[in-house]
């Protein structure tokens, strides 16, 4: 269901513009340049925010030359947050918590400050439908990158136990024991055992159009009746997995809260203004989809 755009101002680009960007690889799937440029317009600033692809050989280069091109800064994305957390000069407490950078801040003296904004934003998507994470309870996630982990640490800080399942084995041992507390379940068997957590949270791009498995819709016939199912793809919004999950009777959470509320941080570092998350925001990125 297509949302109409709500009436904004006209964009403000000058030759004083303000610059910002997402990097990533692939890149055309994201909807940060619509949601971002969106607040540009309807606050005023002059601006504008671009899709950055950028392949992993390049990524270093890419960085650099967004800082020599004067960009203020730069969201991060698939396959890019943990190079990012090595290449940036000081990491926020957020970023050195989840061991991934989604959010480069480039600074006047040439230095990178680099930030994790998902697992607080993930958190407050959950929030926004109702839905706080609740202490003591168990949450698995699906895969084992900088998505996943600063998914982890955020929901470990609210006192969420949580286990850790990825198709390489090796990977989530590796972040399992970078978070004291977390547990690993092999990837062979979560399905069956699905009925001890009440949230899994898919942190891959699994189910993403133009992804490497767009139909990506594991069973979900041994979860409890309260299981909350998340994703943090939002391209497409209904993903397999949510459509999946729905039609068992189970609540959903979609990965589209997730990228609005983590990207609030960058675009006042960026643009100097704090922007709102609200239906009007809601509709025009729904629009976009």
């Amino acid at each position: 269901m297509t949302t109409s755009a709500p009436s904004i101002p006209a964009q403000i680009i000058t030759g004083k513009a303000r610059l910002a960007g997402v990097l990533g690889w692939p890149v055309a799937h994201s909807r940060s340049p619509a949601l971002h440029n969106y607040w540009l317009r309807r606050y005023g600033v002059d601006g504008a925010y671009v899709p950055l692809p950028a392949a992993p050989a390049c990524f270093e280069a890419a960085v650099r030359g967004l800082q020599a091109a004067g960009f203020r800064g730069a969201n991060v994305t698939i396959p890019h947050k943990e190079a990012a957390y090595s290449l940036a000069d000081e990491l926020d407490e957020s970023a050195r918590r989840a061991g991934a950078v989604n959010t480069f801040v480039f600074r006047e003296d040439g230095t990178i400050l680099g930030l994790s904004t998902d697992g607080d934003g993930f958190v407050a998507s959950l929030e926004a439908e109702g839905l706080p994470p609740r202490p003591r309870t168990r949450a698995l996630l699906l895969g084992a990158g900088g998505a996943a982990r600063s998914v982890a640490a955020a929901l470990q800080d609210r006192g969420v136990e949580v286990c850790i399942t990825n198709r390489t084995q090796e990977r989530a041992t590796a972040l399992a024991a970078a978070l004291p507390g977390a547990d690993v379940l092999p990837w062979s068997v979560w399905e069956r055992e699905l009925g001890a957590f009440a949230l899994l949270v898919n942190t891959t791009s699994l189910g993403m159009e133009g992804g490497p498995d767009p139909r990506f819709s594991p069973s979900l016939a041994h979860a409890a009746d309260d299981l909350v199912v998340a994703d943090i793809v939002y391209v497409p919004r209904m993903t397999p997995l949510l459509a999946s999950a729905q039609q068992q009777g189970l609540r959903t959470v979609g990965g589209l809260g997730m990228l609005l509320h983590q990207a609030r941080l960058g675009f006042r570092e960026w643009f100097g203004v704090d922007p709102q998350v609200d239906k009007a925001t809601q509709d025009y990125v729904l629009g976009s989809l």
